[in-house]
């Protein structure tokens, strides 16, 4: 059984709402947090409410076949009764201003979904129908079958825009939650606070529960997840055989020829048959990655040993790192001070190990941050800014053969980060980047011996041939 939570704008309270269902659903049976479009710092939170890893679901970065087979995937692997899908932003926003590629409602459609709108009902009481009415009737193939209001003056408020709601456009009002400055979460940049960085967010997750349970219903919710559970697992055993059978990707969704995803019948390459070690960076500093990435690099035989740039003294006896997203830009102190850390990677690296990094990772093993000693691996200094720098989906085509693409392969991902790179003219770069900007004249992926970082995040289905690339390079060169 499973819903989508999907907001009728950027700020109307996806996550608080979403997070608290699944952490309430969570007492009764196994829940499966899932979030659409690309997103480290939500699913953290849906993780911490349910006790299983959260996924990612996206049309950018996955075709039909690959949204339906994560989505099955996700529920198998945790044994869940329930899937609970919160979404991005407006339900219909995307890439561009009438597609639907990277939408909540592309994943809606692609999995046969109900949705529950949220909304944020300030000062709304009839217009809340309408807009209702809008969502509705812009597309007449999506299920919207419910309605929570956030953000109501009162009970006298919440009733008469559930009787609007409910008598002018025959979908259901199951909750609405009153204005409440507990339940707001604390920002940074344009995402929300680690989980992994806030010790006490497991007590902000009980309020959030608390409150969803006080103010909404949630057996009317799961009533509309039973009534259409049947309808949602056809459409996504049969999706999935349909696709294997006929060897062709249904245009369920309406892609632009710009962004259509390639067709791959497999979620990723599994082909390397070597038992390799590779040491992960996971900590308070660097929590960015998809689990699918790790998982991909597992079934290509790499075992993952976590370590920790920020607490240990040197690197674990692996055979290649890894160094993911985060924040090193708010640990730099701390960060710098580990010299024996630092100084392990950069050992490594000079012995020819393979290193790659994304956004956070490229800064660390840059030479400095804000003037702050960093690995040195990459001899370029990086520097925080006050506005954004890159905020992007992003698609590169490889410029030459490297440790995780050959050449011309196509790479998608995203890019979000505050920071710069000081380049040199002679510095070499892995990709030309078609989409986004990269890191200097739409260039990314710096490249020294066996290292490799840029600012592109990937998901392994996004660029399926990454953990087989990145496995079989390290194989073939040790």
């Amino acid at each position: 059984m499973n819903i989508v939570l999907a907001g009728t704008g950027s700020a109307v309270g996806k996550t608080t709402i979403s997070t608290g269902i699944m952490g309430a659903l969570s007492k009764e049976v196994k829940v499966q947090g899932f979030k659409v479009g690309p997103d480290f710092i939500d699913p953290s939170y849906h993780s911490l409410a349910t006790g299983n890893i959260s996924r990612n679901l996206d049309s950018f970065f996955m075709n039909d076949y690959q949204i339906n087979k994560c989505y099955k995937r996700g529920i198998d692997l945790s044994k869940s009764k329930f899937g609970i899908i919160e979404g991005v932003r407006g339900l219909f926003e995307g890439i561009g201003p009438i597609g639907n590629v990277g939408s909540t409602a592309s994943i809606a459609k692609s999995l046969n979904a109900p949705i529950v709108l949220i909304i944020d009902s300030r000062s709304l009481v009839k217009s809340a129908a309408a807009l209702v009415l809008g969502f509705k009737s812009l597309d007449k193939d999506l299920n919207i079958q419910g309605v929570i209001l956030n953000k109501v003056k009162g009970k006298k408020h919440y009733l008469k825009t559930k009787e609007a709601i409910e008598s002018l456009t025959d979908t259901s009002v199951i909750g609405g939650i009153p204005r409440n400055e507990d339940i707001e979460v604390l920002q940074r940049h344009l995402g929300l606070v680690p989980a992994l960085e806030r010790e006490n967010i497991k007590y902000n997750i009980d309020k959030w529960i608390e409150i969803v349970e006080k103010y909404i219903d949630l057996d009317a919710l799961k009533s509309i997840m039973k009534e259409y559970q049947e309808d949602s697992n056809k459409a996504i055993n049969s999706r999935i055989k349909d696709h294997i059978d006929n060897h062709t990707i249904k245009p369920s969704i309406n892609f632009n020829e710009e962004f259509r995803k390639e067709d791959t019948f497999e979620l990723w390459k599994v082909s390397n048959k070597q038992h390799l070690k590779i040491g992960v960076a996971k900590d308070e500093v660097f929590s960015f990655y998809y689990p699918e990435n790790l998982e991909a690099l597992q079934e290509n035989n790499a075992k993952i040993i976590e370590f920790s740039p920020y607490k240990d003294e040197e690197i674990p006896d692996v055979d290649a790192l890894y160094i993911g997203g985060g924040y090193p830009e708010l640990f730099i102190k701390d960060l710098q001070s580990n010299s024996s850390m630092r100084k392990s990677i950069l050992d490594f690296y000079n012995n020819n190990g393979f290193i790659y990094g994304e956004c956070g990772g490229l800064i660390y093993l840059s030479k400095s941050i804000n003037k702050h000693n960093m690995c040195n691996v990459l001899p370029y200094s990086s520097h925080m800014n006050k506005h954004v720098q890159g905020l992007s989906y992003t698609i590169a085509k490889s410029r030459c053969d490297n440790i995780i693409s050959s050449k011309d392969e196509i790479i998608r991902g995203h890019e979000f980060h505050y920071t710069s790179i000081d380049t040199f003219i002679n510095s070499k770069f892995a990709l030309n980047v078609l989409r986004g900007r990269g890191i200097i004249n739409n260039m990314d992926g710096l490249m020294s011996k066996n290292a490799l970082a840029s600012y592109i995040h990937i998901h392994a289905c996004s660029h399926p041939n990454f953990a087989y690339n990145f496995t079989r390079n390290i194989c073939e060169n040790n």
